[in-house]
């Protein structure tokens, strides 16, 4: 998995994105296969909400929030809540065995997620305009997104540093399950950058 890690703290990205998807607007169909061969689509989960995470276990800004646990936290929050998680990792070109160690990884790590979905060659990173690792998105059961940004407040890679950051995809999950608007429906995410390659 060598090959998927990219710069450290990107706050932006000079990969160049279609026309992104924007808040209200339907999320872009996708099917991709997972960590296990199966094929996982989108329209599968209809009438449901479903949360995207872009990851990359090399990168120390996920690390920060899977060795703490934070991001295990909020994904069984989530799906004690009903809600799909699918994580994604988007790299240039995924081998059977990259697939292999990011399967692994997520087990160790005991993720609580639907599927882990692997993006060889990009194509759903750059329908969603996914910049960083991590980078979140939530869709309502309408098809619509509700949420993009980053998992919580503090940019940094510092595990000390979630205890006093607000969790945006909580709070956005807990507003929009309530049936009310989200207050914060887009936030600048924060880590590395998601390897396209050329």
């Amino acid at each position: 998995m060598k090959a998927l890690i990219a710069s450290p703290l990107l706050l932006a990205c000079t990969t160049a994105f279609a026309a992104e998807p924007a808040i209200g607007q339907q999320a872009p169909a996708f099917e991709i296969t997972d960590v296990s061969g199966k094929a996982v689509s989108l329209s599968q989960f209809k009438g449901k909400h479903v949360v995207l995470e872009w990851v990359n276990p090399e990168c120390p800004f996920v690390q920060k929030h899977y060795n703490s646990a934070n991001m295990q936290t909020t994904q069984k929050h989530a799906s004690d809540k009903g809600v799909v998680w699918l994580t994604v990792q988007t790299s240039a070109q995924a081998t059977p065995k990259d697939v292999a160690a990011l399967s692994d990884w997520m087990n160790t790590r005991k993720a609580v997620t639907t599927a882990t979905l692997v993006d060889s060659g990009g194509k759903l990173g750059r329908a969603y305009g996914a910049r960083t690792t991590p980078h979140m998105y939530i869709i309502d059961p309408a098809g619509k997104l509700v949420y993009v940004g980053a998992i919580d407040s503090k940019p940094t890679s510092n595990p000390a540093d979630i205890k006093g950051a607000t969790n945006y995809v909580t709070q956005a999950l807990d507003e929009t399950l309530a049936g009310k608007p989200v207050s914060q429906p887009v936030t600048r995410p924060y880590g590395c950058s998601v390897k396209y390659g050329t």
